[in-house]
Protein backbone atom coordinates (compact mmCIF):
# COMPACT_ATOMS: atom_id res chain seq x y z
CA UNK A 1 0.00 0.00 0.00
CA UNK A 2 0.99 3.33 -0.77
CA UNK A 3 1.87 5.49 2.41
CA UNK A 4 1.68 8.78 0.92
CA UNK A 5 -1.52 10.89 0.41
CA UNK A 6 -2.58 14.56 -1.02
CA UNK A 7 -5.21 16.34 0.06
CA UNK A 8 -7.17 18.87 -1.96
CA UNK A 9 -9.61 20.95 -0.93
CA UNK A 10 -12.29 22.00 -4.00
CA UNK A 11 -15.15 24.16 -4.53
CA UNK A 12 -15.85 24.79 -8.55
CA UNK A 13 -11.92 24.23 -9.13
CA UNK A 14 -13.57 22.48 -13.04
CA UNK A 15 -10.85 24.70 -14.80
CA UNK A 16 -7.63 22.90 -13.01
CA UNK A 17 -9.38 19.60 -12.01
CA UNK A 18 -8.13 17.42 -14.76
CA UNK A 19 -5.03 18.54 -15.05
CA UNK A 20 -3.71 18.69 -11.23
CA UNK A 21 -4.59 15.17 -10.54
CA UNK A 22 -3.27 13.97 -13.97
CA UNK A 23 0.22 15.60 -12.99
CA UNK A 24 -0.01 14.27 -9.30
CA UNK A 25 -0.57 10.99 -10.11
CA UNK A 26 2.22 11.14 -12.78
CA UNK A 27 4.78 11.54 -9.83
CA UNK A 28 7.66 9.32 -9.05
CA UNK A 29 7.68 8.11 -6.11
CA UNK A 30 3.12 7.85 -6.30
CA UNK A 31 0.92 9.12 -4.47
CA UNK A 32 -2.66 8.97 -3.33
CA UNK A 33 -4.93 12.10 -4.01
CA UNK A 34 -7.87 12.74 -1.92
CA UNK A 35 -10.45 15.28 -3.60
CA UNK A 36 -12.40 16.71 -1.19
CA UNK A 37 -15.14 18.75 -2.82
CA UNK A 38 -17.83 21.14 -1.03
CA UNK A 39 -20.45 20.25 -3.66
CA UNK A 40 -19.60 22.78 -6.44
CA UNK A 41 -22.17 23.44 -8.77
CA UNK A 42 -19.25 23.58 -11.69
CA UNK A 43 -18.92 19.57 -12.01
CA UNK A 44 -15.78 19.63 -10.30
CA UNK A 45 -16.79 16.11 -8.38
CA UNK A 46 -18.35 14.82 -11.23
CA UNK A 47 -14.71 15.60 -13.15
CA UNK A 48 -12.99 13.36 -10.52
CA UNK A 49 -15.60 10.65 -10.72
CA UNK A 50 -14.67 10.45 -14.66
CA UNK A 51 -11.13 10.19 -13.81
CA UNK A 52 -11.67 7.30 -11.00
CA UNK A 53 -12.11 4.98 -13.48
CA UNK A 54 -8.40 5.88 -15.49
CA UNK A 55 -6.76 5.88 -11.43
CA UNK A 56 -8.76 3.39 -9.47
CA UNK A 57 -8.30 2.76 -6.08
CA UNK A 58 -5.64 5.83 -5.83
CA UNK A 59 -7.77 8.26 -6.41
CA UNK A 60 -9.74 9.29 -3.72
CA UNK A 61 -13.26 11.49 -3.45
CA UNK A 62 -14.68 12.99 -0.39
CA UNK A 63 -18.04 15.08 -1.08
CA UNK A 64 -19.48 17.26 1.16
CA UNK A 65 -22.60 19.12 0.97
CA UNK A 66 -22.17 23.11 0.78
CA UNK A 67 -19.00 25.20 1.61
CA UNK A 68 -17.97 24.51 4.67
CA UNK A 69 -14.74 25.85 4.89
CA UNK A 70 -11.09 25.38 3.73
CA UNK A 71 -10.12 23.98 7.50
CA UNK A 72 -12.92 21.48 8.12
CA UNK A 73 -12.38 20.08 4.68
CA UNK A 74 -8.60 19.87 5.70
CA UNK A 75 -9.67 17.77 9.02
CA UNK A 76 -11.75 15.53 7.00
CA UNK A 77 -9.36 14.75 5.01
CA UNK A 78 -6.95 13.75 7.55
CA UNK A 79 -9.17 12.16 9.41
CA UNK A 80 -9.92 10.16 6.52
CA UNK A 81 -6.11 9.28 6.01
CA UNK A 82 -5.52 8.35 9.49
CA UNK A 83 -8.70 6.34 9.16
CA UNK A 84 -6.31 4.27 5.80
CA UNK A 85 -2.79 4.01 7.42
CA UNK A 86 -1.10 6.59 5.93
CA UNK A 87 2.17 7.81 6.99
CA UNK A 88 2.56 10.91 5.29
CA UNK A 89 -0.08 13.54 4.96
CA UNK A 90 0.22 16.23 2.61
CA UNK A 91 -2.09 20.11 1.96
CA UNK A 92 -2.05 21.12 -1.38
CA UNK A 93 -4.22 23.26 -3.71
CA UNK A 94 -5.98 22.65 -7.00
CA UNK A 95 -5.30 25.86 -9.04
CA UNK A 96 -0.93 25.00 -9.70
CA UNK A 97 0.13 27.85 -7.28
CA UNK A 98 1.77 24.55 -5.46
CA UNK A 99 4.15 22.90 -7.89
CA UNK A 100 3.10 19.05 -7.75
CA UNK A 101 6.83 18.20 -8.33
CA UNK A 102 7.33 20.20 -5.06
CA UNK A 103 5.63 16.97 -3.29
CA UNK A 104 8.64 14.91 -3.91
CA UNK A 105 10.61 17.62 -1.47
CA UNK A 106 8.44 17.68 1.11
CA UNK A 107 7.79 14.00 1.06
CA UNK A 108 11.99 13.83 1.49
CA UNK A 109 11.94 16.52 4.23
CA UNK A 110 9.99 14.05 6.29
CA UNK A 111 10.97 10.84 5.12
CA UNK A 112 15.21 11.30 4.65
CA UNK A 113 15.51 14.48 6.60
CA UNK A 114 13.64 13.51 9.87
CA UNK A 115 11.20 16.53 9.84
CA UNK A 116 7.75 16.41 11.04
CA UNK A 117 6.25 18.96 9.86
CA UNK A 118 7.56 19.96 6.01
CA UNK A 119 6.67 23.41 4.58
CA UNK A 120 6.33 24.71 1.01
CA UNK A 121 7.93 28.20 2.45
CA UNK A 122 7.79 31.05 -0.22
CA UNK A 123 9.88 33.25 2.34
CA UNK A 124 12.46 30.82 3.85
CA UNK A 125 14.64 32.31 0.72
CA UNK A 126 13.27 36.02 0.20
CA UNK A 127 9.93 36.56 -1.28
CA UNK A 128 9.15 33.91 -3.98
CA UNK A 129 6.09 34.38 -5.25
CA UNK A 130 4.70 34.86 -9.07
CA UNK A 131 2.02 37.09 -10.46
CA UNK A 132 0.76 38.46 -7.55
CA UNK A 133 0.15 42.42 -6.92
CA UNK A 134 2.70 43.89 -4.76
CA UNK A 135 -0.03 44.56 -2.46
CA UNK A 136 -0.76 41.25 -1.55
CA UNK A 137 3.08 40.42 -1.14
CA UNK A 138 3.01 42.92 1.41
CA UNK A 139 0.03 42.10 3.37
CA UNK A 140 1.25 38.55 3.23
CA UNK A 141 4.88 39.33 4.23
CA UNK A 142 3.98 41.57 7.55
CA UNK A 143 0.94 39.08 8.30
CA UNK A 144 3.38 36.68 8.88
CA UNK A 145 5.91 39.23 10.94
CA UNK A 146 2.13 40.02 12.65
CA UNK A 147 1.87 36.28 13.74
CA UNK A 148 5.59 35.47 14.80
CA UNK A 149 5.21 38.27 16.86
CA UNK A 150 2.69 36.93 18.76
CA UNK A 151 3.15 33.36 18.88
CA UNK A 152 6.38 33.34 19.17
CA UNK A 153 7.25 31.20 16.21
CA UNK A 154 10.18 31.18 13.98
CA UNK A 155 8.88 29.64 10.81
CA UNK A 156 8.89 32.28 8.32
CA UNK A 157 5.95 31.17 6.00
CA UNK A 158 3.36 30.86 8.95
CA UNK A 159 0.51 30.72 6.45
CA UNK A 160 1.77 28.67 4.28
CA UNK A 161 -0.68 26.12 2.39
CA UNK A 162 1.67 23.42 1.17
CA UNK A 163 3.00 20.76 3.73
CA UNK A 164 3.38 17.73 4.68
CA UNK A 165 3.03 15.76 7.87
CA UNK A 166 3.80 12.42 9.34
CA UNK A 167 0.51 10.80 11.11
CA UNK A 168 2.12 11.06 14.24
CA UNK A 169 1.82 15.12 14.12
CA UNK A 170 -1.88 14.85 13.39
CA UNK A 171 -2.18 11.80 15.57
CA UNK A 172 -1.38 13.93 18.43
CA UNK A 173 -3.00 17.00 18.00
CA UNK A 174 -6.61 17.01 18.83
CA UNK A 175 -7.91 17.95 15.30
CA UNK A 176 -11.70 18.56 17.00
CA UNK A 177 -10.74 21.46 19.03
CA UNK A 178 -9.06 23.67 16.11
CA UNK A 179 -11.15 26.33 15.70
CA UNK A 180 -10.49 28.23 12.54
CA UNK A 181 -11.97 27.61 9.13
CA UNK A 182 -9.96 29.82 6.75
CA UNK A 183 -6.21 30.61 5.96
CA UNK A 184 -6.04 31.20 9.63
CA UNK A 185 -6.14 27.21 10.50
CA UNK A 186 -2.96 26.99 8.35
CA UNK A 187 -1.39 29.58 11.47
CA UNK A 188 -3.33 27.13 14.44
CA UNK A 189 -1.87 24.19 12.72
CA UNK A 190 1.12 25.47 13.00
CA UNK A 191 0.81 26.36 16.28
CA UNK A 192 0.01 23.53 17.77
CA UNK A 193 2.36 21.00 16.11
CA UNK A 194 5.57 24.11 17.12
CA UNK A 195 3.92 23.77 21.01
CA UNK A 196 3.76 20.28 20.93
CA UNK A 197 8.02 20.23 20.36
CA UNK A 198 7.80 18.66 16.63
CA UNK A 199 10.60 18.92 13.87
CA UNK A 200 9.45 21.54 11.76
CA UNK A 201 11.99 21.99 8.11
CA UNK A 202 10.78 24.34 5.41
CA UNK A 203 11.57 23.85 2.23
CA UNK A 204 11.77 26.92 -0.25
CA UNK A 205 9.01 27.16 -2.99
CA UNK A 206 8.41 29.50 -5.88
CA UNK A 207 4.25 30.30 -5.40
CA UNK A 208 3.10 31.05 -8.75
CA UNK A 209 -0.91 32.85 -8.25
CA UNK A 210 -3.76 30.87 -10.10
CA UNK A 211 -4.46 31.65 -13.86
CA UNK A 212 -7.55 30.09 -13.52
CA UNK A 213 -10.75 29.83 -11.40
CA UNK A 214 -11.29 32.41 -8.92
CA UNK A 215 -9.26 33.39 -5.49
CA UNK A 216 -11.55 32.15 -2.48
CA UNK A 217 -9.61 34.80 0.02
CA UNK A 218 -12.25 36.83 1.58
CA UNK A 219 -12.35 40.20 4.25
CA UNK A 220 -13.49 37.29 6.78
CA UNK A 221 -11.18 34.94 6.14
CA UNK A 222 -8.46 38.06 6.52
CA UNK A 223 -10.38 38.89 9.58
CA UNK A 224 -10.23 35.20 11.32
CA UNK A 225 -6.76 35.41 10.88
CA UNK A 226 -6.25 39.07 12.36
CA UNK A 227 -7.87 38.33 15.43
CA UNK A 228 -7.87 35.12 15.84
CA UNK A 229 -4.27 34.34 16.37
CA UNK A 230 -3.75 37.06 19.81
CA UNK A 231 -7.24 34.59 21.19
CA UNK A 232 -5.42 31.50 19.83
CA UNK A 233 -2.12 32.88 21.73
CA UNK A 234 -4.06 33.77 24.90
CA UNK A 235 -5.71 30.28 25.14
CA UNK A 236 -2.70 28.52 24.55
CA UNK A 237 -1.77 29.99 27.55
CA UNK A 238 -3.89 27.49 29.78
CA UNK A 239 -3.12 24.09 28.14
CA UNK A 240 -0.66 21.78 28.15
CA UNK A 241 1.33 20.49 25.44
CA UNK A 242 2.24 17.18 26.64
CA UNK A 243 2.71 13.98 24.05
Amino acid sequence: MNNRIVIIPTYNEIENIEAIIHKVMSLEPSFDLLIVDDGSPDGTGLKVKELQVQYGERLHLQERKGKLGLGTAYIHGFKYALARGFEYIFEMDADFSHNPDDLVRLYNACAVGGADLAIGSRYIKGVNVVNWPMGRVLMSYFAGYYVRFITQMTIMDVTAGFKCYRDTVLKTIDLDKIRFVGYAFQVEMKFTTWKYGFKIEEVPIIFTDRTKGESKMSANIFKEAVFGVIQMKWLSLFKSYKR
